[in-house]
């Protein structure tokens, strides 16, 4: 089978102060690059990224194996990014879906997610202590049906539930936790 990694990192990250896109480690790693690293030694073949706010300087932190994808319409909300991303999938069999505010997911959360997925046909997501979290793993066969269901900033938990995707405990592996907040001052990025 072959997977895409999608990584969302469109948004203002306006409770962060400022896009998540360009938000680094603390010892100097940018996230988008962190979450391209992670899909790639989780199973995935191929990377794509999806910018928004301050695309140019996002751009520029991206390794040269990532494509990027542009959501117009990132304003509206993480549908409209979730969107333009699934919109732009290549031929796969599989996508696994990141927000870029993960930087601490571990490779082993994405292979044990992606590997709930054997058919093309097949919905999962990680769970931390039973709670629902990324990644989200979809089968290409509900790649059209899903992005169809994309409302504003909704993304795609109510597809995922009306649709029984599998959930995968990886609670013994990572937290789950996004960082919404910086936890350095205002004029430095970082996690």
């Amino acid at each position: 089978m072959t997977t895409v990694g999608l990584v969302l990192a469109a948004g203002a990250g306006r409770r962060f102060g400022g896009p998540k896109a360009l938000a680094r480690t603390g010892g100097g790693e940018p996230w988008t690059a962190r979450a391209a690293r992670t899909l790639r030694a989780g199973g995935c073949d191929d990377v794509l990224v999806v910018l928004g706010a301050e695309e140019e300087a996002a751009r520029a932190l991206l390794p040269r194996d990532v494509r990027v994808v542009l959501a117009p319409r990132w304003r509206d909300g993480v549908g409209a990014s979730l969107s333009a991303g699934v919109a732009a999938l290549p031929a796969a069999d599989t996508a696994v879906v990141v927000p870029v505010d993960l930087p601490g997911l571990p490779a082993a959360v994405v292979a044990r997610v992606l590997d709930a997925v054997p058919d093309r046909g097949d919905l999962a997501r990680a769970v931390y202590a039973g709670a629902p979290g990324h990644p989200v793993a979809l089968g290409a066969d509900h790649w059209r049906a899903f992005r169809d269901d994309l409302r504003g900033d909704e993304g795609g938990r109510r597809y995922l539930e009306l649709h029984g995707a599998a959930h995968v405990e990886c609670g013994d592996l990572f937290d789950g936790a996004d960082v919404d907040h910086r936890a350095q001052p205002p004029t430095r990025f970082g996690d």
